[in-house]
């Protein structure tokens, strides 16, 4: 079988973990012992449809994107647009982050920010925390469920929010099982990197009530970001164009039940 993005990546980050003769005991100290966080998930509980706006300068299926960037400036054009948070990408063979772009990031502004990046290892919850980040990414497709539990509890230990990514019924009840509180929807298959944007409405009937829902790929416009809310997401996860000025989508209303 031909290895997917979505394999050479865990593949790639697996190995690195196994590398990693870091004390996890002293990771832990330093994760405690980092300032508060802000508070991501509740960001995203306030009133009408949240926008997660991401910092990201290339992919692995488009090349770059917006390789140039620099992260204190965008972060502020989110936030001046009316974001409520932001998602960084910090993988830096296939996506050209780093650490440091979290870290300008949320410096330069008063938004809690994600950690996207593919977690594998009880390290990477512990440097995300350590890092600055508000919320670590679990993505159910590439995680046993005792690996999802196990890093869940680190995260809830360390006082981190947790993302859990997912893509269909059965990932969804795999990461309720785990405590989500925190459900992602990506539109994006992580296996072909093709976007289906009729996922998230499909599967948010999956969701268990109190859950909040973000949608995490595949929002083209303020159509498809209505029809989400309208759906009961909570959020939507949009990244700026290119080196355009467009501003994020501001809050809209949205129901209260779900469909």
């Amino acid at each position: 079988m031909t290895a997917t993005y979505l394999d050479r990546i865990i593949d790639e980050h697996r190995a690195a973990a196994a590398d990693d003769a870091r004390s996890t005991a002293s990771l832990i100290e330093e994760a405690l012992a980092a300032p508060p966080t802000r508070g991501f998930e509740v960001a995203l509980r306030a009133p009408g449809l949240s926008v997660v706006s991401e910092v990201k300068r290339r992919s692995p299926s488009k090349g770059d994107l917006f390789a140039g960037l620099d992260p204190a400036t965008l972060a502020g054009q989110y936030q001046a647009g009316g974001a409520a948070c932001l998602s960084v990408l910090t993988d830096a063979d296939n996506f050209g982050g780093s650490p440091s772009d979290l870290q300008v990031a949320r410096d330069a502004v008063s938004l809690p920010a994600l950690r996207k990046d593919f977690t594998v290892h009880e390290h990477d919850v512990l440097d995300a925390r350590v890092m600055g980040a508000d919320c670590v990414l679990l993505i159910v497709a590439a995680l046993g469920q005792g690996e999802l539990e196990h890093f869940a509890g680190v995260a809830r230990s360390v006082d981190i929010d947790i993302l859990f990514e997912t893509h269909d019924e059965a990932e969804i009840e795999r990461a309720c099982a785990a405590g989500a509180t925190l459900l992602g929807v990506n539109q994006r298959d992580l296996f072909t990197f093709e976007v289906d944007h009729e996922r998230a409405v499909r599967v948010v009937a999956a969701f268990p009530d109190g859950v909040v829902g973000v949608c995490e790929s595949g929002v083209r416009g303020p159509e498809d970001a209505a029809a989400l809310g309208a759906a009961g997401y909570d959020a939507i996860l949009v990244r700026q164009p290119g080196k355009s000025r467009r501003r994020p989508h501001r809050r809209c209303p949205k129901p209260v039940t779900r469909v």
